[in-house]
């Protein structure tokens, strides 16, 4: 969105799409940008290489370390919302970099020390836009000036998404007091919704001492998302992956295993068997990855999963 509004704010055309392929109609272009995420589009990466010699690729999954500041001539120009017409809300980041150093994360090494970069008002698209806020921030309260992007959000009348989430092992009694102040929402902007992690068994204490805090400033558990990462630690059980499930299950909150090794077939179908909400339906014993289900809504109940006929 960076380099297309830039290119546009140029005077050039631009053509977005997501297939890594070259069609037959397609014209020669004075530029050609590509961008992966994860690690698992290796093999969309070469073949975007393969039929894109000389594109500029970037992002974590690609194995480069380019980033969009570092296109030669590149003028910062806003971001180009003409490429997602359906999208609505406002996206963008008021902090980079992050305090903390998880083996298994990449943001410090690109982003260094948390700094702030963005005020809300440069975030929001304006009137006539909905005031959704999706935030990526890696580490919101972990950047100098978060109680002056809070103050924002507040008083401007805001729905929030903390989309990459906040860091409850660091939850204090301010942090809390100023979530419970404003419409934090799911990436939907439908539900109440903070997401969080719990990745290692040796942070339980913390964690749930983060919990009890958000819960006494009036965050209920059932408002979290936590994201449990799976398959990274070597000394990772069975036993050890459902002690966490089962505890934050008993505690109202809403697991979402993420599988570090997705040629893990016996993690990914945990995942699905978690994220569908099988798991209140089904024992894991007797869950089958083919199992299909059908929603079913029930007095009371919630949204609830059960076999489909």
């Amino acid at each position: 969105m960076k380099i297309s509004a830039w290119h546009r704010a140029r005077g050039d055309v631009i053509h977005f799409t997501r297939s890594p392929y070259r069609h037959l109609d397609e014209p020669a272009y004075d530029a050609v940008y590509g961008g992966a995420i994860f690690k698992f589009s290796e093999e969309r990466v070469r073949r975007f290489e393969a039929e894109w010699p000389g594109a500029l690729l970037g992002g974590t999954g690609s194995g480069r370390i380019a980033t969009v500041e570092e296109i030669p001539g590149f003028v910062e120009s806003g971001l180009d919302y003409a490429l997602y017409p359906d999208f609505n809300a406002s996206i963008g980041f008021t902090q980079r970099g992050c305090r903390l150093s998880c083996k298994f994360c990449v943001v410090p090494g690109k982003e260094g020390k948390p700094r702030s970069v963005a005020s809300i008002a440069d975030i929001w698209r304006g009137d006539p836009w909905p005031r959704n806020l999706h935030l990526l921030d890696n580490d919101f309260f972990g950047a100098p000036g978060w109680e002056e992007r809070m103050a924002e959000i507040r008083d401007g009348g805001f729905k929030v998404s903390f989309t990459q989430g906040i860091n409850v092992r660091a939850m204090t009694d301010e942090v809390a007091s100023a979530l419970s102040s404003v419409e934090y929402r799911d990436d939907g902007f439908t539900k109440r919704r903070l997401y969080t992690a719990w990745d290692n068994l040796k942070d339980e204490e913390v964690f749930f001492r983060g919990v009890d805090t958000l819960e006494r400033h009036g965050v209920p558990p059932s408002h979290l998302m936590t994201f449990m990462l799976v398959g990274f630690d070597k000394k990772e059980t069975w036993e050890r992956i459902f002690h966490r499930f089962d505890r934050m299950v008993a505690r109202g909150i809403r697991p979402y295993p993420m599988v570090f090794d997705n040629s893990r077939r016996d993690l990914k179908r945990f995942q699905r068997w978690v994220v569908t909400g099988l798991y209140r339906a089904v024992p894991w014993k007797s869950y089958d990855g083919g199992y299909k289900a059908s929603r079913v809504v029930g007095p009371n109940q919630g949204d609830l999963f059960a076999p489909a006929s």
